[in-house]
């Protein structure tokens, strides 16, 4: 298996954690390997400030390339412009809507295959493989085969998420930078972390998001030497992005939602919220062990876009029959339609929304699975709303039945007949 494959990815994780306990010994080993000299602080700053306005500007370019894809392939138009927050509408090819993910599949295989096989798959055990391992060194063709082949595969129906290839796009930006001025391997490896945060910085509109996300996933240590240029970075990535995309956030969260308790909730409801977590661990679990075991049955397949094709025949047969029977490609691309639907409380029936978590569990897994690039985060948000928003009806039905019945017991005891 490849690095960035999923069955890969918890032998890489072990690695990777078994680093990270001497973290101070990794990165000071890594710089005795350099001949360079480290560069001062102020320039190093400068560096983390460009690499946001060109994370930022890679950002907003990969988005609009995922549109302009997605409109070509399924509604038969030339335009960028496309809001992920809302719903695909029926895609003038009907049926035939079922080739548009295998189409897009085999344009993923052949960039990954012939420029650059680090784009395949999610792009953060790639990143962080050349962080631990690869002295920060990223090739500059994978930020450009990384766009082209994510955009293709979310654009064309994949279900998988732009967050993962926009941190590896970013990361491999950065490392371009660092390679081209003389630097320690350090110091290349703050700008990787940078580019990794400037990412999503740009994506969700969230700096603070991104310097977290750097720093505690990225960097092997962080002082102010390191978290200063990254803090930079997801600063001027976040305005880039708010020049083009707004400062609205990513989801729109109903004012009754986002509103704060006049009061603590009570013992229950502590309780219905640990077992909300339950639920949506299970669920991260099943997609987990869904990417393991769709990848083992796809390796079986000879010939890599033999694997594919058919892998996303199986997407677009889902997607299709979702806009079908449900009204909705529902599960294709990034989702995010779908989560802000369920935000909203638009879609109802605790059936149907598991239904929804696990078709999205399936698809993803058949996706990244088979060959596809892309990330989970998106996927793993939306399987997470579905199931929360499941788990809510749930509890809604039984309460109103509780209630119900108490209220029938209390006009017995009252001496009220009580119909049945």
């Amino acid at each position: 298996m490849t690095s960035g494959s999923t069955g890969g990815e918890d032998g890489a994780a072990g690695e990777l954690a078994s680093l990270r306990v001497e973290t101070g010994r990794v990165q000071r080993a890594s710089q005795t390997e350099d001949d360079a000299s480290p560069i001062d602080m102020y320039r190093l700053s400068c560096l983390g400030i460009v690499v946001g306005v060109v994370t930022g500007i890679g950002a907003v370019a990969f988005r609009g390339l995922i549109g302009f894809v997605h409109n070509a392939f399924f509604l038969g138009r030339f335009s960028a412009s496309y809001n992920a927050s809302e719903f695909t509408p029926t895609s003038v090819w009907g049926a035939f809507v079922i080739l548009v993910p295998v189409v897009g599949g085999l344009v993923v295989t052949w960039l990954v295959c012939t420029f650059a096989p680090e784009a395949k798959g999610h792009g953060v055990p790639e990143v962080m493989d050349a962080i631990y391992f690869k002295r920060g060194v990223i090739r500059p063709v994978v930020a450009i085969v990384k766009s082209l082949a994510s955009a293709f595969a979310i654009g064309t129906g994949a279900a998988v998420g732009r967050e993962g290839p926009i941190i590896q796009i970013g990361s491999a930006l950065g490392s371009t930078l660092g390679q081209a001025v003389r630097m320690t391997t350090g110091q290349r490896i703050t700008l990787v972390a940078a580019g990794a945060g400037a990412g999503i910085a740009a994506t969700f509109n969230t700096p603070i998001g991104g310097v977290l996300f750097a720093t505690e996933l990225m960097m092997p240590e962080i002082s102010v030497n390191t978290f200063l240029p990254v803090a930079l970075a997801t600063g001027t990535a976040t305005f880039v992005g708010r020049l083009f995309f707004g400062s609205a956030p990513a989801f729109l969260v109903p004012a009754q939602l986002g509103a704060i308790p006049d009061r603590p909730g009570s013992v229950l409801t502590l309780l219905l919220y640990a077992a909300l977590g339950i639920v949506t661990g299970v669920g991260a679990a099943m997609l987990t062990h869904g990417l393991h075991v769709a990848e083992d049955i796809f390796e079986r397949i000879p010939g890599r876009y033999a694997r594919h094709a058919l892998g996303m025949l199986l997407v677009g047969v889902t997607i299709y029959l979702l806009m079908r029977f449900a009204g909705h490609y529902y599960v294709e691309g990034v989702g995010y339609a779908t989560i802000q639907a369920l935000l909203y409380g638009q879609l109802g029936g605790g059936l149907f929304l598991i239904t929804l978590a696990l078709c999205k569990t399936l698809a993803t897994s058949i996706s990244l699975g088979s060959g596809s690039s892309g990330g989970v985060f998106s996927p793993s948000l939306f399987i997470g709303a579905a199931l929360g928003a499941a788990f809510a009806a749930s509890v809604q039905a039984v309460s109103a039945r509780l209630r119900s019945r108490w209220s029938g017991w209390g006009r017995w005891w009252a001496g009220e007949p009580v119909r049945r």
